[in-house]
């Protein structure tokens, strides 16, 4: 379990840069697999950096803060992403995508300055990213065809991915360990600065 938490936290955040310079692209378009619109928003969700990366930094910032700080975020998460994808997807509203940047510099930054939050904080930070990632997703979903069920989909790999990377970062965080989680966080926020860059180009 070890080697594979700090292996995945440690390719993820080496590749975090990468991710957000295609960032653009990829958000504006949906991969479609051939296997229905559930499997189109999972597959949308693991190719899309600006819902990766902030579900990243929130469970690692999250499981830094111990058990009950995760298992808030893993219930808190999905559930606003859920409501408010479905409220994207049926009413058609959205928020800028110039501020896509937000919420990786955001908890990146967090993460990376491995800042002590209550229990109520981290409760909010979760609520106000689902409710965000959800109005992008439910509209990008409404748009592109696979409407509130290629919003399931987004939620549910969303839920998992949290879920294991809550987990490792609860289990694995004493010495070198929690400094590998806050170098994570740095390059999250770094790529949020790159997509801030991006925005105001």
């Amino acid at each position: 379990m070890k080697p594979l938490c700090v292996g995945a936290a440690g390719r993820t955040g080496a590749t975090a840069l990468v991710l957000a310079s295609v960032a653009p692209q990829a958000h504006a378009h949906l991969l479609e697999t051939g296997l229905g619109p559930v499997y189109d928003g999972i597959a949308h969700f693991a190719l899309t950096p600006e819902d990766l990366l902030p579900a990243l930094a929130l469970a690692v910032l999250a499981g830094l803060r111990g058990s009950d700080h995760a298992r808030r975020a893993i219930f808190v998460l999905p559930l606003a992403w859920l409501l408010a994808g479905f409220f994207g997807a049926s009413l058609k509203v959205s928020l800028p995508d110039s501020l896509s940047w937000a919420p990786l510099l955001v908890l990146g930054g967090l993460v990376a300055a491995d800042f002590r939050l209550s229990v109520a904080a981290t409760t909010a930070l979760a609520a106000a990213l689902g409710l965000f990632l959800g109005l992008a997703n439910g509209y990008a979903m409404a748009q592109a065809g696979p409407g509130f069920r290629g919003v399931v989909g987004i939620v549910s790999a969303a839920f998992i991915f949290t879920t294991l990377g809550t987990a490792c970062a609860v289990a694995w965080q004493s010495g070198w360990l929690r400094i590998a989680w806050r170098v994570v966080g740095s390059w999250i926020a770094a790529s949020g600065l790159l997509l801030l860059g991006w925005s105001l180009r």
